[in-house]
């Protein structure tokens, strides 16, 4: 019996979405969508949708993304859901360490609160 092509194929496709960066202004573009919706991938693409739909990101809509490398088809979903993991994985240790955006200034902590 032989192998279909498909089965060879699969692990070799795996490896190119993993390599495939996301351009700096997809990279904004995820980050911006995050900040409205804190959400992951799927919910975060309904939102990414409906920014582009109302140009909220830098008056772009759904043909200037693309020409910044951000397409919403079906063909190119895999490699979409690859850049909003990356993306949203490399922001985590920022929020955890506090160097997010906007954590200027240090909360108390809620013991040091109480008299």
């Amino acid at each position: 019996m032989t192998q279909r092509p498909a089965d060879r194929a699969a692990p070799m496709q795996q490896t190119t979405q993993a390599a495939d960066v996301p351009p700096p202004d997809a990279v904004a573009f995820i980050r911006f969508c995050h900040r409205r919706r804190q959400a992951g991938w799927p919910e975060l693409y309904d939102e990414m949708c409906a920014v582009a739909a109302r140009r909220e990101f830098k008056g772009w809509g759904h043909d200037q993304l693309a020409d910044h490398g951000l397409a919403f088809s079906l063909q190119e979903m895999p490699r979409l859901a690859g850049w909003v993991r990356a993306v949203l994985a490399a922001a985590e240790p920022e929020q955890r360490s506090g160097l997010h955006r906007g954590a200027g200034t240090p909360r108390p902590h809620p013991a040091a609160s109480v008299a």
